[in-house]
């Protein structure tokens, strides 16, 4: 795979705070790839960096092989909270992303068209005239999710999409996820603070060092899904990762 993310020697520093530190690595286009590290190295401020709504002092930023500020249309976020519009239903909810994005370059008719098929990928074919207060915490990220897919990016930057969900429910949503990650090609840019879901999910993790951030290790899953977390090859992958982020 062709890298479709770049990022060359990156260095940024606020409030006299070095937090990159000439920090590299590529993104493969079509590839689902997790980062990982100890908390407050930046791993949610790199999705920034990625998607240009944080400017780096030093390096490139390169989406597609154009600059990063050139390519902002080609991006989509999922935060670890929905951020749905209470007063709009989920089906409208997923319109207003393709709204903000397209405008009237889109007719209307379209964009509800392509709401209904969004929700029916996430399942929740039969729920788009719901409004955000009938849906559990999980099928509210399955909006969330539809309506980042609304706008058709070639990039998904995830902010630990599952974590104020309960066990049960992230466990589902992250089988899910790889389901919809297959059938729609995109690649995923997944932020966690958990091992599991990253071995669970990645086809490779990126482990970012403690400040002044640099890439620590990047591990390589090739293992089939859905995984079985208990196996001794998973296992050892899991040890590997609990040594370097306990590491300094």
């Amino acid at each position: 795979m062709n890298a479709i993310v770049r990022l060359n020697e990156i260095s940024v520093a606020f409030g006299g705070e070095t937090i990159y530190d000439r920090l590299s690595f590529d993104i493969k286009d079509g590839e689902f790839l997790c980062i990982v590290g100890r908390s407050g190295c930046g791993k949610s401020t790199l999705l920034r960096v990625i998607a240009d709504l944080l400017t780096v002092d030093s390096g490139e930023v390169a989406i597609g092989g154009r600059p990063a500020s050139e390519a902002w249309q080609d991006i989509a976020f999922v935060f670890q909270s929905p951020r749905l519009l209470a007063w709009r239903s989920a089906k409208d909810n997923v319109v207003l992303g393709q709204q903000l994005r397209f405008g009237s370059a889109v007719d209307r008719a379209s964009m509800h068209r392509k709401a209904r098929e969004l929700l029916a990928l996430v399942g929740l074919g039969g729920d788009g005239h719901k409004m955000p207060g009938m849906l559990s915490g999980g099928e509210r990220q399955r909006v969330s999710i539809a309506r980042a897919l609304a706008v058709d990016p070639k990039i998904i930057l995830m902010d630990e999409p599952f974590s104020a969900l309960d066990v049960k429910t992230r466990h589902h949503m992250r089988a899910e996820l790889v389901e919809i990650w297959k059938k729609t090609g995109k690649t995923i840019v997944f932020v966690t603070h958990e091992i599991e879901e990253a071995i669970e999910l990645a086809d490779r993790i990126v482990v970012l060092s403690s400040k002044p951030t640099t890439v620590k290790s990047v591990i390589e899953l090739d293992a089939a899904r859905p995984r079985d977390l208990g196996s001794s090859k998973l296992k050892a992958v899991r040890a590997e990762l609990q040594i370097l982020l306990n590491a300094h």
